[in-house]
């Protein structure tokens, strides 16, 4: 058992919860907060395309909407052969509210690959740019 068994298990828990009804893409997330706590979030999709939200970003969200502010990593699952990595609109925003997180990537089949934010978003657009 590895130290990100628990985020995977708790992203592909989550993925079973996706509303995607236009894509039939379904995807988990799973967001480990500094105090342990761990915050899920699947993909909700929109018929209007645009007001879709990812699985990372409503981990995120619910995770901040309750007060957590650190975090120490995050999970997205997929039933896809060739692991799935987060979106852009969702590396701006892991990278603003979790930083250089190591983001653990898995499919159903059980093949995982670690990669740290920094690798994902080499040049962030962050505060230090205002």
């Amino acid at each position: 058992m590895t130290e990100h068994d628990a985020l995977i298990e708790a992203a592909q828990q989550s993925r079973e919860n996706a509303h995607a009804p236009y894509s039939n893409f379904r995807v988990g997330a799973a967001l480990r907060a500094n105090s342990g706590r761990i915050f899920g979030g699947c993909n909700v999709e929109n018929s209007t395309y645009g007001l879709t939200v990812c699985a990372e970003r409503v981990a995120i969200f619910k995770a901040i909407s309750e007060g957590e502010r650190g975090f120490d990593g995050i999970a997205v699952v997929t039933d896809t052969e060739t692991l799935t990595p987060p979106c852009g609109a969702c590396r701006q925003i892991i990278w603003e509210f979790c930083g250089d997180v190591p983001v653990i990537l898995s499919n159903l089949k059980g093949k995982t690959e670690t990669i740290q934010m920094r690798e994902l978003f080499p040049k962030p657009f962050d505060s230090s740019n205002l």
